[in-house]
């Protein structure tokens, strides 16, 4: 068993600091095996064009921190942020970090940018390449972005590739909610993988983020689930190999997955 905790609490856009401070504070008085934060919970969501001051290479100052923290409690931290490329072509990247408890500090970078309605991705971020498959104490991580959660190529590819547990960190306002809650359970059915959803809560400017962690068995249950609109800490326990095996044994629709053929 391990317990997954989901860190619903109001960021403040901008404020690297006080942020990092509501990660110290939760980490240490959190007793879990993995923390989840939100998509761009380090700086916050709708920065404009305060994107490329405030963001940082992977590993950083504010990455190091979060390592640090990993280590000292024994926990795997998923925290999204703006990510700057390594000095070279000077891109940014909406990023996760992953950390975990032996000081490796991993980060996936969003491959699916949207750029309609309130969404400006395209405008400052440059799509990530790759997937990015994580070893935790616990099992194969697989981690998607927000809209990521819409294309069911990268979850599958993931669970074909050993992922257990599937985490999305998420940056949904409440116009969407309807559809993120119908995607995360047809994520979860179609892997037979736990699907962790994490997502902002609290307003900026003309967005306001509904919360609504989600926990999701593999076979599509319910585990848990936060309030909308209002900061928490959920925690969940898992049986992750034993919640795996029953699905895939009842629907085995990994085993049954095959390429599709080209015209």
């Amino acid at each position: 068993m391990i317990k997954a905790a989901f860190v619903q609490r109001k960021h403040t856009l901008g404020d690297k600091e006080e942020n990092l401070g509501i990660i110290r504070e939760t980490v240490r008085d959190t007793d879990a095996d993995l923390l989840i934060y939100p998509e761009m919970f380090l700086t916050g969501y709708n920065l404009g064009d305060d994107i490329s001051e405030l963001a940082e290479t992977i590993p950083g100052p504010s990455s190091d921190i979060i390592s640090d923290l990993s280590v000292e409690e024994n926990v795997t931290i998923i925290c999204g942020m703006p990510e700057k490329e390594l000095p070279g072509r000077g891109r940014l990247f909406n990023s996760a970090l992953i950390a975990t408890p032996d000081g490796e500090v991993n980060s996936y970078r969003k491959m699916h940018l949207p750029n309609f309605g309130p969404f400006r991705d395209k405008r400052y971020f440059e799509a990530g390449g790759l997937p990015e498959l994580v070893d935790t104490p616990f099992g194969k991580l697989g981690v998607v972005i927000c809209y990521d959660l819409f294309f069911p190529e990268l979850t599958k590819y993931y669970a074909l590739n050993g992922a257990e547990v599937l985490a999305c960190i998420s940056a949904s306002p409440s116009t969407t909610r309807v559809f993120f809650e119908k995607v995360m359970f047809a994520r979860a059915v179609e892997t037979t993988c736990h699907l962790l959803y994490s997502n902002l809560v609290g307003r900026e400017e003309q967005l306001m983020f509904w919360g609504g962690a989600t926990a999701i068995s593999p076979k599509g249950m319910e585990l848990a689930k936060a309030p909308y609109f209002e900061e928490d800490i959920l925690t969940v326990e898992l049986d992750i190999m034993s919640d795996i095996m029953k699905a895939r044994r009842g629907r085995p629709a990994l085993d049954d997955t095959f390429d599709v053929p080209k015209v």
